[in-house]
């Protein structure tokens, strides 16, 4: 990361219930008020959701840790990916006129790590001659539940693409994670020493 800094949270909930979204809808960043099922709202929804599961993928391999302590690298890197998700919900939940420098929003350096954390560890997989089914263990199958919500978010932002300007690294960013968790699943079969099972259209 370069020395960009975005603006911190400055807000305070104390309350959790509001009764404001009774009727519906909901706020975005800038207080302007959409229904519930608007796409954008969706969009946002489906990365915090990612955010949840990929939390999920870390106390799994909290619990692995001790059988590879090079799950803490995996580990370390979910965490960095749950904050540029919020970062990523933030920018999906401000209208582009209401966007400025120093919000958080996914930069080019955060696709590019992206990347970088791909490669480190896909040149030393198999190649692949069918497709893998989920399995193996835990680690591998919460990896594959975040992939598959990683996708259905990225659709969403596609969709909202479409109709609304949003930050052009959202899909871009969201396209590379989900394929990072993709070639992390099969990593942790590796390292946990489990085998990957392949599709097979005649078994």
């Amino acid at each position: 990361m370069d020395e960009k800094e975005f603006k911190k949270p400055n807000f305070t909930i104390n309350k959790v219930y509001t009764r404001t979204g009774d009727t519906g809808d909901t706020s975005l960043v800038g207080g302007q008020r959409l229904p519930k099922d608007h796409i954008r709202i969706e969009a946002y929804g489906e990365v915090d959701e990612l955010i949840a599961v990929i939390g999920g993928c870390r106390e799994e391999i909290r619990k692995n840790i001790k059988q590879s302590d090079e799950l803490t690298w995996l580990f370390d890197t979910l965490f960095r990916v749950q904050h540029e998700l919020f970062n990523l919900g933030s920018s999906l939940a401000t209208l582009d006129d209401d966007m400025s420098e120093n919000m958080p929003r996914i930069l080019d350096e955060h696709v590019a790590s992206l990347e970088a954390d791909i490669d480190k560890v896909n040149d030393a997989l198999p190649s692949l001659h069918s497709f893998v089914l989920p399995g193996g263990n835990g680690v591998n199958i919460w990896l594959h539940v975040a992939r598959n919500v990683c996708r259905r978010a990225e659709r969403r932002c596609v969709t909202l693409e479409r109709a609304n300007a949003i930050d052009e690294n959202a899909i871009k960013y969201l396209n590379r994670l989900s394929d990072a968790l993709f070639v992390w699943s099969r990593w942790v079969n590796t390292i946990l020493g489990d085998s990957e099972e392949m599709w097979n259209p005649n078994i």
